[in-house]
């Protein structure tokens, strides 16, 4: 089975994840159209009971009131049933009113009138001289209502257009929403506001909406948005599908050649790098590797070319050395005190070599925070410098330290001059930095120490600051940013005198490794004096110790 990549992946977890949604979408479609077409099928049904509206409206009037509906349930069943009413229902007919002398009508009228009271009683504008309660067959009632005088002596009353299943599901309710007869509404009723005389409203006509949708209309209804539904959803799972698949091209491309450039990196191909497309979150992490690569490359030449300087600086004295013992054995040179002394000279060379390149890679691990106390910094230094006075004094070389002897000279100053830190790994840090500016300042220049205390008001807090000054020759600004690192010294104005005086191009990689040790740093810029100047910075304790 092929294996499947992490773009199919994503496009087939999104493809699945479409075709759910469209089967859920369809299905709560189908069963939404199901609950709603009840109650739209109620609002049409009750749309067409207006004449029984019409026809609770006017026997609301007649009564005064819902009582007697409530009191009679044969009545309602009556009433929403088409035909005409009989007289039974609302009482006795009123007694027509005779017609005076003098009308004109004489007996004869007045026999006619009595042989068709029936159908004089129907035709009367007189609302309760009507069968049905006063309801004329203009009053919206169906036609075989109002023409039940004219049918035939026998005849049937028309069939009920409504159903059965109709009449089961009307109901009344009066003004305070109590049943008045007939069923109780419930959710999704459709209800028709009934008006008195005066348009208050008096009462509602309730229909429920029907229990199950079976009919062939309501069935073709259904099928039919089902399937407008069905192409709606086709439809926006292809553009869905088509989007995520270009999602998925797009967002993943990148982590594709992420991969591959991982790959070319574990590989030992450090000039690697992959396009940056975008401002994304995938722009900005293609641009993170492209950094790390470029650092991997350099940490990689500098450690070759730290290889190299290790070599060179080892390769020197064992020439040496190697050249004194060819000339013992030729017999060219004797080997008397003073071969020897040569011998022993580079020997010492070399293990103060080996011992400067061990303590370079050991001098930060060798200040744990375990080790790490309350120390005073400034008689550490003193004691540096008067170690060195002589050696500087043979070189011809002035050590000023009046601004140091002046600051240390006032208690105000000095006794906030506490660090926490190693006070050996301290006191070589000054020897290196002394020994650095004997070994590189020209004979009869001068070198300046002063201190003093800086105070910020954010995270820092207080710092002690040490400046070194030195005179010529200087550093070119370009080599500034290396003058820390392992081995390197800048031989075209810094030059390193021959023999003992030459030093490794190790102190002052060692200085800042102690330094940053003790949670402070070292920088280096172009001395006012026309040489180095050496900045040490220390963090200083918030609550100064005895």
């Amino acid at each position: 089975m092929p294996r499947l990549t992490l773009q199919s992946k994503a496009f087939i977890a999104l493809s699945i994840l479409l075709a759910v949604l469209l089967a859920l979408f369809m299905g709560f479609s189908r069963l939404g159209l199901q609950r709603g077409l009840g109650p739209y099928i109620a609002e049409i049904e009750l749309g067409r009971l207006d004449w029984l509206a019409v026809r609770l409206e006017r026997a609301y009037v007649l009564h005064g009131g819902w009582d007697t509906l409530r009191t009679q349930p044969e009545l309602w069943r009556q009433m929403h049933k088409p035909g005409e009413l009989p007289r039974a229902t609302f009482g006795p007919t009123p007694p027509q009113k005779r017609d005076g002398p003098g009308t004109g009508t004489g007996s004869g009228a007045s026999a006619a009138q009595r042989g068709t009271g029936s159908a004089s009683s129907m035709c009367s504008s007189d609302p309760a001289a009507s069968g049905d309660g006063g309801l004329p067959p203009s009053a919206g009632a169906p036609a075989g209502e109002g023409a039940a005088a004219g049918r035939p002596p026998g005849a049937q009353p028309p069939p009920d257009p409504s159903g059965h299943a109709l009449s089961m599901r009307l109901g009344l309710i009066d003004g305070q929403r109590n049943v008045v007869a007939g069923m109780e509404p419930q959710p999704g009723s459709a209800r028709r506001v009934l008006r008195g005389p005066r348009g208050e409203a008096i009462g509602q006509l309730v229909l429920l909406p029907p229990l199950d949708v079976e009919t062939d209309a309501d069935q073709a209804f259904l099928r039919q948005q089902l399937v407008f539904v069905a192409w709606t959803g086709a439809a926006g799972l292809v553009l869905a599908l088509g989007l995520s698949w270009w999602l998925a091209r797009r967002w993943l491309a990148p982590v594709g050649a992420l991969v591959n450039g991982a790959r070319q990196v574990a590989a030992g191909r450090l000039d690697t790098r992959v396009p940056v497309d975008g401002d994304d979150e995938l722009a900005h992490l293609a641009s993170t590797f492209n950094d790390m690569a470029e650092q991997l490359a350099g940490m990689e030449a500098s450690r070759r070319q730290w290889i190299g300087d290790v070599a060179h600086e080892l390769r020197t004295p064992l020439a040496a050395m190697r050249a004194e013992i060819e000339a013992v054995q030729d017999g060219i040179r004797p080997f008397d005190g003073s071969t020897a002394l040569r011998l022993h000279r580079q020997v010492m060379r070399l293990i103060q070599l080996v011992g400067d390149l061990r303590a370079s890679l050991d001098a930060a691990g060798e200040a744990t925070p375990a080790a790490l106390v309350p120390v005073r910094p400034l008689p550490l230094l003193t004691e540096a410098v008067a170690s060195m006075q002589a050696r500087f004094d043979n070189a011809a070389i002035a050590l000023d330290t009046s601004a140091l002897d002046a600051w240390a000279a006032d208690p105000a100053q000095s006794a906030d001059a506490l660090v926490r830190g190693d006070a050996a790994q301290l006191h070589r840090v000054y020897l290196n930095l002394l020994e650095n500016s004997l070994r590189y300042t020209e004979a009869g220049g001068r070198l300046c120490i002063a201190a003093r205390i800086e105070r910020s008001s954010g995270e820092g807090g207080a710092r002690l600051v040490l400046q070194w000054d030195d005179t010529a020759p200087g550093v070119p600004a370009h080599e500034l940013p290396r003058v820390f690192d392992r081995l390197y010294r800048a031989e075209a104005s810094r030059t390193r005198a021959a023999g003992d005086t030459g030093g490794s191009g190790l102190g002052l990689a060692i200085c800042r490794a102690i330094v940053q040790a003790h949670g402070g740093r070292i920088t280096a810029e172009a001395s006012p004096l026309g040489g180095l100047r050496i900045l040490l910075i220390l963090p200083l304790l918030e609550t100064p110790r005895p």
